[in-house]
């Protein structure tokens, strides 16, 4: 899931590696990494390659490097939680405010959405929607195939809103699908009992309809996030009709 470096480069392998310490809380918010001779040599890196992690961290809000103090793990709150790197970083072992929090993410951005590609979207970008929908119903229940089709048909809905912005969240809701499939044990029966809802989308886009699509993508996705606090053991009581989600 790692795409913003390649993960061949050494300096890459160590920024990944210090990269998932720090989301795990191995290396806490406060913690003042190693010094630099001794983090080299506990990774057997070179500086040259330790120095280039560093600045991959510090370029993600991660570290922060200051004379005489060191290098620092900064706050959540300063990391970019949108950046591909750090969100990967939480798997695959995340933490389930952190999942609930994506999938809240994605209850406030895609009804709206699908809303904009039921009035935007090419006739290309239906027939690909309509692709991308039956390669759901083909994929094999409890194979990779069942989040990748998935993540195709949100990623296509993202894609004919005619928004850049919207498309850059791809990976957001790539994340939240793979760490939902990775944690539920709903199993073939979730993939199959969300089939419906998502036709229901598809087909609110392909007849222009977007108060439809607004509801319905609102529909799926307040069902995904009811079974997934489930499957987490968290109540399915919820603030969402006081906010208005």
């Amino acid at each position: 899931m790692s795409r913003t470096y390649a993960k061949r480069s050494l300096h890459s392998i160590v920024a990944h590696d210090l990269g998932a310490r720090i989301v795990s809380g191995k290396l806490a918010p406060g913690d003042v990494l190693p010094t630099e001779a001794a983090l080299s040599e506990s990774l057997d890196v070179s500086r040259t390659a330790l120095r280039e992690a560093i600045k991959i961290l510090s370029a993600k809000g991660l570290i922060e490097s200051r004379p005489k103090t060191g290098t620092r793990v900064k706050p959540r709150s300063s990391w970019n939680l949108l950046d591909p790197d750090v969100l990967s970083w939480h798997f695959p072992d995340p933490d389930p405010a952190f999942l609930y929090s994506l999938l809240e993410t994605r209850l406030i951005i895609e009804p709206n959405t699908a809303a904009m590609a039921a009035v935007r979207a090419t006739p290309e970008q239906i027939k690909h929607l309509e692709t991308a929908y039956f390669e759901m119903e083909k994929a094999e229940p409890g194979t990779e195939a069942v989040y990748i089709t998935d993540l195709v048909f949100h990623q296509g809905i993202l894609d004919a809103s005619g928004n850049d912005f919207m498309k850059s969240f791809g990976m957001l809701i790539e994340t939240a699908l793979i760490g939902s499939f990775r944690l539920s044990s709903g199993g073939p029966k979730a993939h199959v009992k969300s089939l419906p809802d998502h036709h229901a989308v598809y087909a609110a886009i392909s007849q222009r309809d977007p108060e439809e699509a607004r509801s319905k993508m609102h529909g799926l996705l307040r069902r995904t996030m009811r079974e997934l606090r489930k499957e987490l053991g968290m109540s399915v009581e919820h603030d969402w009709d006081q906010i208005g989600l």
